[in-house]
């Protein structure tokens, strides 16, 4: 698992690129709250926005997840407890008045920063 990359994957590089392309300003891999021991991919704090770029296999995407056959019990609890915990920032971001946005590796990053953006600025 250390082997995983934390940051800068190729799916939020793809999402980065295109929010800087339509003039957007962030902080990458950033804890949007202090005390709060999680941290966004990407943050824009003065609009109080949160990303997640959340890899299908380690947040089980309900497309996509699969779940490795060697020490299967081992595997379901730990990405089950991913789950819980994506939920638990989830709370623990909003409680604190943060639009908390997930976006799943697979989707498209046209469409990812067309969310953001309208988070961001309105609709």
């Amino acid at each position: 698992m250390s082997a995983q990359r934390r940051r800068d994957t190729k799916p939020e590089i793809a999402l980065r690129r295109e929010l800087h392309r339509r003039g957007l300003r962030y902080f990458v891999d950033r804890a949007p709250v202090k005390g709060v021991r999680r941290r966004a991919d990407l943050v824009f704090p003065r609009r109080k926005v949160a990303v997640f770029v959340d890899g299908c296999f380690w947040h089980s995407c309900p497309q996509h997840a699969t779940f490795p056959k060697n020490n299967a019990q081992w595997w379901t609890d730990k990405l089950a407890a991913n789950v819980v915990r994506d939920r638990d920032t989830d709370a623990r971001l909003a409680e604190q008045g943060w639009t908390v946005i997930r976006i799943w590796e697979h989707e498209d990053p046209l469409v990812a920063a067309e969310r953001v953006q309208k988070a961001l600025l309105g609709p």
